[in-house]
C-alpha cells in the first residue's frame, strides 16, 4: 500500500466517507498490509487532521462525529489483529470517558492498542460520572486509569474525579492518565494526573513507565 492509498484512507476519513474508508481498509490487510501501518499512516492521520479543523472552528461537531463514524468502521476490521493473545498480561488497564463527554474515537484506539500491547483492558465506555469511576476502581485491581476528554467544558469532569477518588480514599489504588483534545500536560500537573496522553501511542509508553514505576 503506498503512500498514495494511504492519503487516500486519510482522506475518507476527513470527509466522513463510510464505505471508502472501510473498503481502502478492507483492501490493505488483503494485500498484507500490517494492520499497525493503516492504522498509523493512514487512519489516525486523519482523525488528528479533522479533530484539528474542530479546534479550529472550521469544521462542526456533525463533520467530526461522521469522521469518527468511518473511523470506527475501519477499526472494527484492524481489531483482530490488535486483540490477539498476550503470553503475558501486561497490566489491567481501566479506561473511560468522562461524564458529559460522549466522544469514544480516541478511547477506542488507546483501548485497541493496549489490548493489542498485552494489556488486560476494561473499558467504561461514555459519560461515566466519578462515582462510576470510584466503583470500578474499589471493586477491580487495575494498574491505570485512562480518562479521556474531548471538550473544554467537559475537562473538570476529569479534576471532579480525581478529587472523589481522593475522597473515596482510594486515589492510593491506582495512577491515573488523562488525554484528549483539550487536554494538557500542564492540566494534567494542576489536576494531579500521573500522566498525560497525547496520543495512543504516547499513552502505552507512558503507561508501561507507570506500570513499571508502580510495580518497584
Amino acid at each position: 500500500m503506498g503512500e498514495e492509498k494511504f492519503s487516500n484512507l486519510k482522506k475518507a476519513i476527513i470527509d466522513g466517507d463510510e464505505i471508502i474508508s472501510e473498503e481502502l481498509t478492507v483492501a490493505a490487510l488483503a494485500e498484507g498490509i500490517p494492520a499497525n501501518d493503516i492504522l498509523q499512516k493512514g487512519l489516525v492521520p486523519g482523525i488528528r487532521e479533522i479533530g484539528k479543523l474542530f479546534g479550529q472552528g472550521e469544521v462542526y461537531l456533525p463533520e467530526l462525529i461522521v469522521s469518527g463514524q468511518a473511523m470506527e468502521t475501519a477499526i472494527r476490521h484492524l481489531e483482530p489483529f490488535f486483540a490477539k493473545e498476550s503470553a503475558s498480561n501486561t497490566g489491567a488497564f481501566l479506561i473511560g470517558t468522562v461524564q458529559g463527554d460522549v466522544h469514544d474515537i480516541g478511547k477506542n484506539i488507546v483501548a485497541m492498542m493496549l489490548k493489542g500491547n498485552g494489556w488486560k483492558v476494561r473499558d467504561l465506555g461514555v459519560d461515566v460520572s466519578p462515582e462510576d469511576f470510584c466503583k470500578a476502581v474499589k471493586e477491580g485491581a487495575f494498574d491505570v486509569l485512562g480518562m479521556s476528554a474531548l471538550l473544554t467544558t467537559t475537562m473538570a469532569s476529569l479534576d471532579l474525579t480525581i478529587e472523589a477518588l481522593n475522597q473515596a480514599g482510594l486515589r492510593h489504588k491506582i495512577k491515573i492518565m488523562i488525554g484528549g483534545a483539550p487536554v494538557t500536560q500542564d492540566y494534567a500537573d494542576k489536576i494531579g494526573a500521573n500522566a498525560f496522553g497525547l496520543d495512543a501511542w504516547d499513552a502505552i509508553t507512558k503507561a508501561e513507565k507507570l506500570l513499571a514505576a508502580a510495580r518497584q
